[in-house]
């Protein structure tokens, strides 16, 4: 159930003349899941996606800390809906090939985080074009923040690595990644004169912070959020999604 404010502020936007829909993947579209290779999309949540994305004047992006390959391959989600990768860094082939010095870096990295997860039971890693991700969500408790300290006291501190926490998940990037930079430069390639964006992760923060006065923030899930809205789990989330579509094509008539 949509609370009132919430399905009169998605009314509202549902009017702007260019629209932007972003939505991060894991925890918004797809429930939080043990093994994150198995994280699928809700067909509740993926078919109003969509339909938005058939819409005049309408983009729809995800924008997720997974690599871009990755959510392609998990979201099946055809263009029109834009794909952006790895925190905002992959918006399409940038990364294929890193320069010199930053692939070598990128090596070192990993070269390093498999010697610390190295006979632990739980921990594993996500290689990405840019990055990597040392997930504990499978961990125990002790052996969980024990990883994650020794990742964040050690290449955490390099030089030329930045450092972006989740939830149960550390990631290390070699290039700068922000969601809500790529919120800004998907704003921009679509002249969107309203967005929505709807995440449940800290990482989701940086986006929700870069929405304007006309946006709408949803943050999924509990735990403290710069958003102005809330609602409980994904399949709220297609909720929202649903009563979008049903308000944009009622207002381009």
């Amino acid at each position: 159930m949509i609370a009132d404010e919430l399905g009169a502020a998605i009314t509202e936007l549902a009017r702007t003349p260019r629209l932007l829909v972003t939505v991060d993947y894991d925890g918004v579209l797809a429930p939080i899941v043990p093994d994150p290779s198995a994280a699928r999309p809700l067909p509740a949540a993926v078919d109003p996606l969509l339909g938005l994305a058939a819409l005049a004047d309408t983009t729809v992006a995800l924008i997720s800390g997974r690599a871009r390959r990755d959510l392609a391959d998990l979201s099946g989600l055809p263009p029109p809906v834009q794909l952006v990768g790895s925190h905002g860094a992959e918006y399409g082939n940038e990364l294929d090939e890193l320069d010199g010095p930053t692939a070598e870096l990128h090596g070192r990295l990993l070269a390093e985080l498999r010697r610390i997860v190295d006979g632990q039971a739980g921990p594993t890693l996500e290689v990405k074009p840019a990055s990597i991700a040392v997930h504990v969500r499978r961990a125990e408790p002790d052996v969980g923040r024990e990883v994650l300290r020794l990742v964040e006291d050690g290449p955490g501190r390099w030089d030329g690595v930045q450092v972006t926490h989740g939830k149960a998940v550390i990631e290390l990037a070699v290039v700068h990644t922000d969601k809500g930079a790529a919120l800004d430069v998907l704003r921009d390639r679509a002249a969107a004169t309203g967005a929505v964006f709807l995440g449940d992760d800290v990482t989701d923060e940086k986006a929700f912070r870069r929405l304007r006065d006309t946006d709408v923030g949803i943050k999924v899930g509990p735990g403290d959020s710069a958003a102005r809205y809330r609602v409980d789990d994904p399949r709220a989330v297609a909720e929202v999604l649903a009563l979008l579509l049903d308000q944009r094509r009622a207002a381009s008539r």
